[in-house]
């Protein structure tokens, strides 16, 4: 069977349940990273302090103590079974698009990658290993771009697909 391209082709009332549910997953992923922005752990600096704590910094604006193991191991469980569920449903309906393979390909795996990269990496900062910030930040901002491509091409390809026409007057 043939996929490439058989999102657009798809009935239209299927395409108008993919339409929001791919909306609204997108709301839930970017409300996610206004709460990552609210908790200061956007920067560098606040993904040590976020999971390291600041009780020496006596001029803090909040107190933060470090998160305890119980803490950081339902963090990371819940997050990485959370966002391979949402890169894998998104995934299904990236092979759906009409892409060239090699780029379906970095856009369904790609993010996977950045989520242990992402969580592991979390993982270490709180072991100790404070470098890992660095690649928090690049992996976690790759995920987000990953997502963002592939949603904006699901959207785009299940309503305004011109191969097809415009996929919702059919």
């Amino acid at each position: 069977m043939e996929f490439n391209g058989l999102l657009p082709k798809l009935p239209k009332p299927v395409r108008l349940f993919l339409v929001a549910f791919v909306i609204v997953l997108s709301v839930g992923y970017f409300t996610g990273l206004l709460f990552v922005s609210e908790t200061s752990t956007a920067s560098v600096d606040g993904i040590e302090e976020n999971y390291l704590g600041n009780e020496s910094d006596e001029n803090a604006d909040v107190m933060k103590f470090k998160k305890s193991k119980r803490q950081m191991l339902t963090i990371i469980h819940t997050h990485i079974l959370s966002m391979s569920f949402i890169f894998f449903l998104l995934g299904i309906l990236v092979w759906l698009t009409k892409l060239p393979t090699k780029l379906k390909v970095f856009l369904t795996v790609e993010p996977f990658l950045s989520v242990l990269l992402t969580f592991g990496g979390i993982y270490f900062i709180w072991s100790g290993v404070t470098w890992f910030k660095y690649l928090v930040i690049v992996s976690g901002i790759l995920m987000t771009a990953t997502y963002t491509a592939s949603a904006m091409i699901v959207l785009y390809q299940l309503t305004f697909s011109k191969q097809y026409g415009n996929t919702f007057n059919q």
